[in-house]
């Protein structure tokens, strides 16, 4: 299979952002994967029972993040 990679960045307001974050967890949660919609195209992303999770915090003066990545 080809590599499909989807990227997007919003400026979203903080609520908002917690709000994408749960529904995505909930998706993990119920759904056993995750259902995008794109460009009018629906795309599963089935994942399974156990994966590996890593958080990386990074504070600065000027900027500060949170990564968070779900691998399999």
């Amino acid at each position: 299979m080809d590599l499909l990679e989807i990227t997007e960045k919003h400026r979203l307001r903080r609520e908002e952002a917690a709000r994408l974050l749960h529904e995505i967890a909930d998706s993990l949660a119920r759904h056993n994967g995750l259902d995008l919609q794109r460009e009018g195209k629906k795309i599963r992303v089935n994942v399974p029972d156990r994966v590996a999770l890593e958080v990386e915090v990074e504070i600065d003066s000027d900027e500060s993040s949170i990564e968070i990545e779900i691998t399999w």
